[in-house]
């Protein structure tokens, strides 16, 4: 099930988040047997946008951080997914590794690293942080702002498998996306589990086959609750590797662009939505919110062409380009534009956060520097639906659907997974 936390809407309920919350029996019957098909991602976390008529996730991310923004009553259903996590890949695992980002000088990001030992040890397994950046060659004590410390070790490889110095773990627990690619030492590795596998980093990853799963989940899904997938799944188009610094290359973004906003406006004049539509360009093979690009207009490219020629545009050179249908936010955290983000691990929704951003508007991505975090709280038991109480009177469960549309792309993720996995046999 999903946490009844807070969330910032508190209007009225849409149409498409009624149909969601009267549909529960039968949405949590459908993610029960999708999950005795397909095995869920170790953990993810997943950006959700409410624009009102849509509610559709943004971004995916499979080695999710910003653990420690998580409140300390989220922990027990974390701590809880982390056991039925590891239960099903190594029951009778005892040691834990983390290998972190090699870039671990962020104090943000080692409290999320902090935040990730501590529920792994309170799953009841004994855990060491592992580093296998080149700088870390002893180990080193880094106390927090909170008062708290984590040591970082070197990385050891010894007879096909990973540890640190006198602990053997059976478990390794990536907290890096390997953007940069992957490293031979965490390749061919005996007998030990390697969370998440190497194919879900971004050097095989993409965002266009993840949308594209997506997509089929959504239709399923739509056909089920008797709503039109569209209202729960961004369009996009996949752009191909482009030059950005070419006539030629501009030439192809802009041609996509026009039709995806195309698109878009058909969709919108058919639920009489009178915003403006807009497109979201960003590398396809990229966990990071740089060089992203919100187009409302082709015109906007004409801006565009000038700042690249000036080497100003953050999308320069030949790229793999997505372009993602846009969808506003309606919510507002201290009159801050907000989006919620959902974590999960394994196939349980385990808590979230909103990310705020000041400086930018409702249809712009919040991914960015300038971004802050605010933690979700849970919702006062004695708000939560009695026995005998007339209907209505008492809140319903907003952040359930940010919950549904989380493990969605969660599932998607797990048919990309399957889709992707250089090890599986694919049939034609």
């Amino acid at each position: 099930m999903v946490p009844h936390l807070i969330t910032a809407l508190t209007g009225p309920i849409s149409e498409l988040e009624q149909r969601v919350l009267d549909s529960m029996p039968a949405i949590e019957r459908w993610f029960r047997l999708e999950w005795m098909e397909h095995t869920p991602p170790f953990y993810s976390s997943v950006d959700v946008r409410n624009a009102g008529f849509k509610l559709a996730p943004v971004d995916t991310d499979l080695f999710p951080a910003s653990w420690h923004n998580l409140t300390p009553s989220m922990l027990p259903l974390a701590v809880q997914a982390a056991m039925a996590a590891i239960e099903k890949i190594c029951p009778e695992a005892r040691n834990l590794l983390i290998i972190p980002e090699n870039n671990v000088r962020n104090t943000f990001y080692l409290s999320n690293l902090a935040q990730l030992r501590r529920v792994f040890h309170m799953a009841g397994l004994n855990v060491r942080i592992g580093s296998i950046s080149p700088d870390v060659k002893k180990a080193t004590k880094i106390e927090l702002p909170d008062g708290e410390s984590i040591t970082l070790e070197p990385v050891i490889r010894t007879r096909g498998r990973l540890g640190v110095k006198d602990f053997d773990p059976c478990t390794i627990l990536l907290n890096t996306d390997l953007s940069a690619g992957v490293p031979g030492i965490l390749e061919d590795l005996n007998e030990q589990y390697l969370l998440p596998p190497l194919h879900a980093s971004w050097t095989t990853r993409r965002k266009s086959m993840h949308f594209k799963c997506y997509e089929e989940v959504c239709k399923r899904f739509g056909k089920l609750i008797g709503v039109d997938p569209w209202l729960i799944n961004p369009m996009f188009d996949k752009c191909g590797a482009v030059d950005l610094d070419s006539e030629e290359g501009l030439q192809t973004l802009t041609t996509h662009v026009d039709a995806l906003l195309t698109k878009i406006r058909k969709k919108y004049k058919e639920y009489g939505i009178k915003e403006k539509p807009f497109v979201i360009v960003k590398a396809d093979n990229s966990s990071s919110g740089m060089g992203i690009l919100t187009v409302r207009d082709i015109n906007d490219l004409a801006a565009f062409k000038v700042k690249a020629r000036g080497g100003a545009a953050a999308l320069t050179g030949v790229q793999e380009l997505i372009l993602q249908e846009g969808v506003l936010t309606n919510e507002r955290m201290n009159d801050a534009v907000a989006e919620p983000v959902v974590y999960m691990m394994d196939r349980y929704v385990v808590g979230g956060f909103y990310r705020i951003h000041a400086d930018r508007g409702v249809d712009e991505a919040l991914n960015a520097p300038g971004s802050s975090y605010v933690p979700l709280a849970f919702v006062e038991s004695t708000h939560l639906p009695q026995p005998g109480v007339r209907p209505g009177a008492s809140a319903p469960n907003r952040f359930y659907m940010y919950g549904v549309i989380g493990r969605l792309a969660m599932l998607a993720a797990s048919y990309e997974l399957e889709a992707t996995d250089p090890d599986a046999e694919h049939y034609e």
